[in-house]
């Protein structure tokens, strides 16, 4: 496994591993014990970045990173975040407030059974403090040791520049996939520009890039999916996929899979791009990390943006949508 530099000198495996689905969203949830073998096996084919969050379950996913994990911590990156009010055991929305922060960074770390956070992310841009609050905290906890560096989470490009001038970030976790571009458009600039690394979450378009979903897929209830528009729409899923016609021609030039050549052209984009695709499955552990040794060409890469296939159908609910910073 190569690595990879994001901001601030942070060095981190190319693909890191998103663990959200070991303990939500994407049922049916593996056993614990099936999951932290997941993670270490992860950890034996060279993964050192892994991802979770307090509100992942909530607190059931940090607890099962940080078990699996424990036993080698000094050769990991472990990234969190906070950002929800979880007093009642689910969430109630944004609550950035320092005083939270503080209480949930020292609740994260007893969960990941670390004495630091390698990487700490604000979840969703909190509308009600001022983000110079927000990222003047995490100051404070990288000055006592508690944390080592400062993320955010599908924040707006002033908000990045805003937090960036009060304590420099790290990495910014957002979508970006060949069937969600936006980025494109303003982040990855003013993350180049600034020096910040870009952590893709749903690298795999929430798995409908693998080819493995058509109009004719029923998610398991419970299922994140079945809230999302992109998914729901049996017309969006037909027209997209056209996504996967285009992925399939050039996995066959390179004797890859569709996923493979997904995680490639990000790989492609910028030295500074680390995809963070998960899944329950070992097979398809293996079947990601092999995205690495895949190079498209110059005429592939090509044959991709030419091809101006633009998605169909909202890839949030109008609730969630509401979260995201702009």
């Amino acid at each position: 496994m190569t690595s990879r530099r994001l901001g601030q000198g942070l060095e981190v495996s190319a693909l890191g591993l998103g663990c959200m689905g070991l303990s939500q969203s994407f049922p049916p949830i593996p056993p614990r014990e099936q999951g932290i073998a997941l993670i270490r096996a992860a950890v034996e084919r060279g993964v050192t970045f892994f991802d979770t969050a307090q509100v992942y379950g909530p607190f059931d996913n940090e607890e099962l990173v940080g078990e699996a994990l424990e036993p080698v911590r000094d050769r990991v990156v472990i990234a969190t975040k906070f950002g929800f009010e979880l007093s009642s055991g689910e969430s109630r929305g944004a609550d950035s407030r320092p005083e939270t922060i503080r209480s949930s960074v020292d609740d994260s770390l007893r969960r990941l059974r670390t004495d630091r956070i390698d990487l700490l992310y604000q979840h969703r841009v909190d509308p009600n403090v001022p983000i110079e609050d927000v990222a003047g905290t995490v100051a404070e906890l990288i000055d006592t040791g508690k944390v080592r560096h400062f993320g955010l989470s599908e924040a707006g490009a002033q908000t990045v520049r805003r937090a960036h001038a009060v304590q420099p970030v790290t990495a910014l976790q957002s979508e970006y996939s060949l069937w969600w571009r936006e980025p494109e458009q303003v982040i990855i600039p003013t993350l180049e520009e600034l020096g910040i690394g870009f952590v893709p979450f749903s690298p795999l378009g929430k798995g409908f890039l693998t080819g493995t979903i058509d109009e004719h897929t029923v998610f398991e209830s419970g299922d994140f999916r079945n809230t999302i528009p992109r998914f729901t729409d049996a017309g969006a899923r037909t027209a997209n996929r056209a996504f996967v016609e285009l992925l399939e021609r050039i996995a066959e030039r390179h004797d890859a899979t569709r996923a493979q050549i997904a995680l490639a052209w990000l790989l492609a984009q910028k030295p500074w791009i680390v995809p963070i695709p998960g899944t329950t499955k070992l097979h398809r552990l293996d079947e990601n990390l092999a995205a690495v040794d895949v190079e498209l060409t110059p005429d592939d890469l090509r044959e991709l943006e030419d091809a101006q296939i633009e998605a169909q159908g909202a890839r949030y609910s109008e609730a969630n949508e509401r979260m995201i910073d702009r």
